[in-house]
């Protein structure tokens, strides 16, 4: 039996920011990773850091859309056919959640966590000096069609309720900016976003954390939590027990099973993203990019160049799809005049933690007073991962929240 002040369950950047912060108000740390640090969603994301990403998945149309695409298996969004409840349980409270007021409600929430992070991150990196590719760039939404011009511009008056600033470029004022794109209907660029290499920035959380003194265990599965009285009383691994005086909870699309054990609803659903990495193109983006028709994102660093996106609704398929891979590439050859390198460094897949609202769960445990949860962050892990970890650690030393968590609880559930 192992004795330790603070445990956190997940090593991924959630997990890894909430140590920081923890080892930053005095408090000893120890992660358990069931596999190696950042391993999973963290590492093969296009790391954006996108406050303009405010606007939840669930929005009028989104049910719409969905529909639409259940024929296609390269579709941008894909639900899987399935007859599992708790996937059509959630799929039900995520369409009732497709309507402008909890659009609006949802959107003035997450702004809180992305505004903060975005600004916690960029003085995370430069206090520690981190080498991570981190770019204050902002990011450029590309656009084929007036449509979908359309479709963005009606979204920027609540994005401007959350201190997102927008500008709308013509056709030949994107052209003399991004001359790595092909002829465009016009773009929207935020400013305020940034991004940096994923991987990269978890490998200097990782240095950090242990720097200060925490103990990163990797190879260490979580298997159960053992409660009594109110309290988590011990975690059961594959290398033996822990104890803790505070547990946080960051295990992701994990969270979910771990929590139901101990009688805790987190509808936590995997939500599959692909990218490809590659060698750099010749002539490269100067921002990141989304290229809005075909939902690609796309990011160059000084060491690579990545695809990624789609939002696939699949359960814990382990497959790499080639089809969606195939849709990167695709999208990219509409926009792009030079759409990849010619070399791929690396075909990947990870599931992302989605809730039905999309908005991550950090909080105190509802029946556990020194459980504390940091999962359910969708798409957004990496933009709101510094913000998250200073919640935790206000909450497990006993401080006053700097955000109002009430939207985030797990007693919404």
């Amino acid at each position: 039996m192992q004795n330790q002040d603070v445990l956190i369950l997940g090593g991924g950047v959630i997990g890894l920011s909430c140590a920081l912060f923890l080892l930053k108000q005095g408090r000893s740390v120890r992660i358990l990773e069931k596999n190696t640090v950042a391993g999973a969603t963290s590492h093969g994301n296009c790391g954006t850091i996108t406050p303009s990403h405010a606007i939840p998945l669930a929005a009028p149309g989104m049910i719409t859309k969905a529909l639409k695409y259940m024929t296609q298996a390269d579709a941008p969004f894909y639900v899987k056919p399935s007859t599992d409840l708790a996937l059509l349980e959630w799929l039900l409270r995520f369409s009732l959640n497709c309507n402008m007021k909890d659009m609006r409600k949802g959107a003035l929430a997450k702004s809180q966590l992305l505004n903060r992070s975005r600004v916690l991150l960029q003085e995370t990196i430069d206090e520690h000096q981190m080498q991570c590719n981190f770019s204050a760039s902002g990011v450029m939404y590309a656009f084929k069609s007036q449509q979908g011009l359309d479709e963005m511009l009606h979204e920027l008056p609540i994005l401007k309720e959350c201190s997102v600033d927008a500008e709308v470029l013509t056709a030949e004022q994107l052209a003399e900016r991004e001359p790595a794109l092909k002829p465009m209907h016009g773009a929207v660029y935020f400013p305020g976003d940034a991004h940096f290499r994923p991987d990269a920035y978890c490998a200097e959380l990782a240095r950090v954390v242990r720097e200060l003194g925490g103990i990163i265990e990797e190879q260490c599965e979580v298997q159960s939590l053992q409660c009594m009285a109110g309290r988590i009383q011990s975690v059961q691994t594959n290398r033996g027990n822990f104890v803790a005086n505070s547990v946080v909870m960051a295990m992701a699309v994990w969270s979910s099973a771990l929590a139901k054990a101990i009688d805790i609803n987190l509808p936590i659903q995997p939500g599959k993203g692909y990218s490809i990495t590659y060698s750099k193109p010749e002539l490269m983006p100067n921002t990141p990019l989304v290229l809005f028709e075909r939902s690609v994102c796309v990011t160059a660093w000084s060491d690579g160049y990545r695809l990624g996106s789609t939002m696939e609704f699949s359960g814990f398929d382990d497959k790499l799809n080639a089809k969606r891979l195939a849709a990167l590439e695709r999208g990219a050859h509409e926009f792009l005049h030079e759409p990849f390198g010619d070399e791929v460094k690396e075909r990947w897949y990870g599931w992302r933690p989605m809730t039905f609202d999309d908005l991550p769960i950090i909080g105190q445990s509802p029946k556990h007073e020194n459980l504390f949860f940091a999962t359910g962050h969708g798409m957004l892990g990496m933009s709101m991962s510094a913000i998250t970890g200073q919640l935790i650690a206000e909450l497990v030393t006993h401080q006053k929240p700097s955000i109002n968590l009430l939207p985030f609880s797990a007693g919404r559930f």
